[in-house]
């Protein structure tokens, strides 16, 4: 078998099965044990199978479909307009190409290298949007070493050697802290999402300098899981404190919305007696009373420039990381210059 491509008329010999149940195993298809796909995979990876590379080039580019895997619990996705933004973006962009998205949630990383492989190995996906970077991701080496065509929502720093498309957080932070300190809070805290998150880390960072360089200390930042249960925690926790802050900046809208409910229990009226600052501007910071002031961006526009950037790279064409939108200060009711009492 040396001179020859290995076939699957091979492989089923070799395994002692039938050429259907080959087909099944290879497929991902229910008609064999797992027992026998395991046996005949195994056969497979001895012998050196590799299946025609311009079919399946072919094959992935017809069917169009872009793999998601986010990292967050079934309940909280459904909360958090972000990613329900995040997708519509690449839904607007799928039908196109006769596509779909397939979504899936998992709890770990590990979890989600291992389906993104299957997804690939499968045929199930032409390629894949990743998104909620760390820093060292364990899923670049892998799933490049596999050559799965990807975009990576992420600062470039954190995406290599994806092809990506980022915001400039850093640059947002400082917009932030900047209004903030020029209505005259000098007391300033952030509620931040996931530290071990990628832009976590930058926006952490942009957040401590920007309060240097403007002498207002290192100021106030808690980590949280983006929830909206974590937020009003975090806000009870800055509110409660022996300083406490004039002003918040949240790291998402949920998190902000549930800080306004904070200081109503607490019987702080708001912005008179503190300023509260969401990201991810969304339906929900213009819902509330008063309605939240936001670093805002099209989430939308990022989908699907995200969707439209990795059809070309199945495509075979020549792509390039680009910054998008930075997002920009939409201020509302819920800012303005701390009263003389605060």
């Amino acid at each position: 078998m040396n001179d020859r491509r290995v076939t699957i008329k091979d492989i089923a010999a070799r395994a002692g099965v039938s050429r259907a149940a080959v087909s099944l195993a290879f497929g991902d298809k229910p008609g064999v044990s797992d027992a026998t796909r395991a046996r005949i995979l195994e056969t497979a990876r001895t012998m050196g199978w590799n299946p025609n590379r311009s079919v399946t080039a072919r094959n992935r580019q017809e069917t169009g479909t872009i793999g998601l895997v986010i990292r967050r619990p079934a309940r909280q996705l459904g909360l958090e307009p972000f990613y329900m933004e995040f997708v519509s973006g690449l839904e607007s962009v799928v039908p196109d190409h006769c596509g779909a998205v397939l979504l899936r949630l998992v709890k770990t990383l590990d979890e989600e290298i291992d389906l993104q492989s299957h997804w690939w190995r499968t045929r199930q996906i032409a390629g894949s949007v990743l998104v909620d970077f760390r820093e060292h991701d364990p899923r670049g080496p892998v799933l490049a070493r596999l050559g799965i065509p990807a975009v990576a929502v992420a600062h470039p720093a954190l995406a290599r050697p994806f092809t990506s498309l980022w915001t400039d957080d850093a640059t947002a932070v400082g917009e932030a802290v900047r209004y903030l300190a020029a209505l005259g809070h000098r007391a300033v805290a952030r509620v931040g999402g996931a530290p071990e998150l990628g832009h976590s880390v930058i926006r952490r960072a942009a957040f401590t300098r920007t309060m240097a360089e403007l002498g207002l200390g290192p100021g106030q930042q808690l980590d949280t899981d983006f929830s909206g249960a974590s937020g009003a925690r975090a806000t009870r926790s800055l509110l409660t404190a022996a300083r406490r802050p004039t002003a918040i900046i949240y790291d998402n809208d949920v998190m902000a919305v549930a800080g306004l409910s904070v200081a109503a229990e607490m019987g702080l009226r708001v912005p008179a007696d503190l300023s509260l600052l969401a990201w991810d501007d969304s339906q929900l910071c213009r819902l509330t009373h008063p309605a939240l002031s936001a670093m805002s961006h099209d989430v939308h526009a990022i989908g699907a420039e995200a969707a439209r950037t990795l059809y070309a790279l199945v495509r075979g064409e020549r792509v390039t990381g680009h910054p998008v939108q930075t997002p920009t200060l939409t201020p509302r009711g819920s800012t303005a210059a701390p009263s003389s009492g605060t």
